[in-house]
């Protein structure tokens, strides 16, 4: 089976398309996707701060519609896919993706993000979320290379996994290397200790992590062969496996990071992926100053700085492209012997995400060069259509538009009249069910896929209350 067809499933709103399996998992994505909220009983992860959010904000919503996509998207991810274990001497916790039981580095980190803002104020929902860094260092050890991860070593891989030709260990999901992977892991982190001033989960384990994280990088700047990741696997679909024995396309050794997978779980075609070496640097910033002030190990700090500094040298040589009207803008991908693929992807890091990273301000004029690129059908994968307009991805097709590449298109604007925009398509384009979805076709969006996507719901809310503390005006009128 295709990656497409795994995890993409096309799907209706209609309730012939819901899950036909039983069991906690399929009604919890009933629940999801034709009653709003689950039952409070139901509830995977019930917080009080983060209900009183919920209650504030909607209100001060004048579209009613708007109001109650934020009360139900939210809160998702603690509705139906955190697994909470606070019984041991630390606090573990699992977050699965919604409609696949594994927990993705990438995914997980995202989809508890927003709440991290408000843990000082809930002492169980702070316990959940230092259970979630704990978890995180847990699966680097497993293994750095890996992108998804399964509940217990016990555990069998997913099914498209379980031949794959690589070195799989027990307790991982998948193994596609993916840099972004790691530092979605650092910005959680740090973001957590920024957000509560808790020390505690950064002990010798997780500074083990950090070394780990540090190593595998270097590891696969490739200055001196292939380094130990390789993967392929049986599939029709040639995004879904690497080429050349595993090791993938050519690239030169130059400094910067190579990532044999992007944030769609798709294969690179150049491995030199720029969005993800640019949110390196600003992960290995944010790993410099947990190792300094936080694990006070001035070699870990060191190593983490000399490596940002390589990366962003590199990226400043060999990083952008010339665009024939807009000047230099940031490739998508480059190979190191000149050659550069200029594109964009949906999927978080893009170069559209980069402020929303952190890893330039939204007026930058190197990054508002690119963003007119990549928002303009300069760009392949940006997609118009009688629904609305965003980026897309190969993962999908070109019939397709991410309501992620709308939200992040929000996320980095200042203009009122574009914001505005991105808010009616991201109402009108759920298919009647409030929820936000991997993609949907450009001319009917009641045609979409993954019906429970609780990354997409929880970066809509995070948008939401954004826009509530810089642009409070924009919600308090009809759409």
């Amino acid at each position: 089976m295709s990656q497409l067809t795994r995890r993409s499933m096309l799907l209706t709103s209609s309730a012939a398309a819901l899950y036909s399996a039983t069991g906690p998992l399929a009604r919890l994505a009933h629940a999801s996707e034709m009653a709003g909220r689950p039952a409070t009983a139901d509830r995977r992860f019930s917080s009080p701060a983060i209900e009183t959010v919920i209650r504030e904000t909607s209100r001060r919503i004048a579209d009613p519609h708007l109001a109650s996509m934020f009360e139900q998207c939210f809160p998702n991810t603690l509705d139906t896919t955190v697994f909470f274990n606070d019984q041991g001497s630390s606090p573990d916790t699992f977050i699965i993706t919604g409609d696949i039981d594994a927990m993705w580095l990438r995914d997980s980190s995202s989809q508890v993000w927003p709440y991290l803002r408000f843990a000082r104020g809930d002492s169980r929902l702070q316990a959940m979320l230092q259970g979630v860094v704990r978890r995180h260092v847990k699966s680097i050890l497993i293994d750095p290379y890996a992108n998804a991860f399964m509940r217990s070593p016990e555990d069998a891989p997913l099914s498209w996994a379980r031949n794959d030709d690589t070195s799989m260990t027990p307790g991982v999901a998948e193994r596609k290397w993916e840099v972004d992977s790691l530092c979605h892991v650092v910005r959680f982190a740090h973001g957590y200790w920024r957000n509560t001033g808790d020390n505690t989960p950064f002990d010798a384990t997780w500074k083990a992590s950090a070394w780990k994280i540090v190593e595998t990088f270097r590891e696969q700047q490739r200055k001196d062969g292939h380094g130990p990741y390789r993967f392929q696997r049986s599939s029709r679909t040639p995004t879904d496996t690497l080429p050349l024995g595993g090791y993938g396309n050519p690239a030169r050794a130059n400094g910067l990071i190579f990532s044999m997978f992007r944030p769609s779980d798709d294969a690179c075609i150049y491995p030199l992926f720029i969005p993800a070496n640019l949110f390196a640097v600003q992960a290995l910033s944010n790993l410099t100053e947990l190792a300094y002030k936080v694990a006070q190990d001035e070699r870990l700090a060191k190593a983490c700085d000399d490596l940002r500094r390589e990366v962003q040298s590199a990226l400043t040589q060999y990083g952008t492209v010339q665009h024939q009207t807009l000047g230099t803008i940031w490739a998508y991908e480059v190979d190191g012997y000149g050659n550069t693929l200029m594109m964009d992807d949906a999927g978080v890091p893009s170069l559209l995400s980069l402020p929303y990273l952190g890893c330039c301000p939204s007026n930058d004029t190197l990054y508002q060069r690119t963003r007119h690129f990549v928002l303009s059908t300069d760009n392949p994968y940006f997609i118009s259509g009688r629904a609305a307009k965003g980026v897309g991805s190969p993962h999908i097709g070109i019939s397709n538009i991410w309501p992620m590449s709308i939200i992040v298109q929000a996320m980095t604007s200042e203009e009122d009249q574009e914001i505005v925009q991105c808010l009616r398509w991201l109402r009108d384009t759920t298919a009647g069910t409030g929820f936000i979805h991997e993609s949907f076709n450009k001319d009917d969006a009641s045609h979409f896929t993954r019906q429970w996507f609780a990354w997409a719901n929880t970066l809509f809310g995070e948008l939401i209350l954004m826009l509530m503390e810089r642009k409070p005006s924009l919600l308090q009128v009809a759409l």
